[in-house]
This record gives structure tokens, C-alpha cells and sequence, in this order.
């Protein structure tokens, strides 16, 4: 089993969530515009709280861990998004985002690279996927600054990204 670490970028914290960053984190994705590609509506802060609470009480089936990281920007402490991993036997499926305001700014592609690198070190995990949708050229952007590839696999309309890590 995997547990979140703290992890240091040159410019970001990525801190294993809590329940009480949802208060910031509503407000950090409250932009609709962050569900374009992946539906859904902002939460309010008490359903991100809910959703945090089973987040860190971790997945209910043992053989799948959950990973979730909290962006902090280190300039100004300001929370700026999320980056996590479910852990299945030797594969970890990744996803990310940032708030709106943080945008455009590479720090969605450090936290990536960020979680991949860390993910390396972890026993037992061989291969790091992520779904991205085919019209959102920047979280493909994102995808391959983390080291991932396309590949010809579809799920749920979203393009399947592949990195092998080194055994």
C-alpha cells in the first residue's frame, strides 16, 4: 500500500489532501469552466468536504489505493489545484487540474512531472495512465510534459495516455 508524501517542486507543495483544504479548494475550482471536458458542475465547499472525507478515508476496496495531493503555491501559500493517482496492482492512473486563475502558467505540467517522478519510486508500479479528452490540447500538453504518450485506446470518450516506467 502507497501513502501520499509531501512533494517539492521549484515552485509548488504538493500536500496530501485534507478535509479542511475544501473550503480554499471550492473556491480554487469554482470556474464551470473546469468541467468543459469532464462534466459536472463546481461542488460547494460542503461537498467537497464530503467527497474529501472519503477521499482520505481511502478506497473501499483493498487492492486499489487513492492518492490525492493539494497544489500550494509557494510564492504566496495560495492553494491552485490537485494532481492524484489511483493505484491499481502495477498500473496508476493520474489526473490534474488547476484553477482557472493559475492557468497557462506550466505549473499543471510541474506538479505532473512531479507526481510521475515520485510514482517511480514507488515498489511495484510499472505503468502510469491518464485520460485525456481529444479536444483539450492543453491537458494533453500536460500529459506529455509528464513523460506520457498517446496511445490508440479510447475510454468513455477520452484518449488513453501511456508511460512504461523503468523496472
Amino acid at each position: 500500500m502507497h501513502t501520499a508524501d509531501v512533494i517539492h517542486t521549484s515552485r509548488l507543495d504538493l500536500l496530501p489532501l485534507r478535509v479542511e483544504h475544501a473550503a480554499e479548494m471550492a473556491a480554487v475550482l469554482s470556474d464551470p469552466a473546469l468541467h468543459t471536458f469532464i462534466g459536472g458542475t463546481p461542488a460547494t465547499p460542503e461537498a467537497l468536504r464530503t467527497r474529501y472525507e472519503r477521499l482520505v478515508t481511502g478506497s473501499p476496496d483493498p487492492a486499489v489505493t487513492w492518492l490525492n495531493w493539494i497544489l500550494r503555491q509557494r510564492t504566496d501559500s495560495r492553494l491552485v489545484g490537485t494532481v492524484q493517482a489511483t493505484v491499481a496492482g502495477p498500473t496508476a492512473e493520474i489526473a490534474w487540474v488547476v484553477g482557472t486563475p493559475w492557468q497557462g502558467r506550466g505549473l499543471a505540467s510541474e506538479a505532473a512531472r512531479a507526481l510521475v517522478t515520485w510514482l517511480t519510486t514507488r515498489p511495484g508500479i510499472r505503468t502510469v495512465v491518464a485520460h485525456v479528452h481529444p479536444d483539450h490540447t492543453a491537458s494533453a500538453a500536460v500529459a506529455r510534459a509528464a513523460g506520457l504518450e498517446p496511445t490508440a485506446e479510447e475510454q468513455d470518450g477520452e484518449q488513453r495516455w501511456r508511460l512504461a516506467l523503468p523496472h
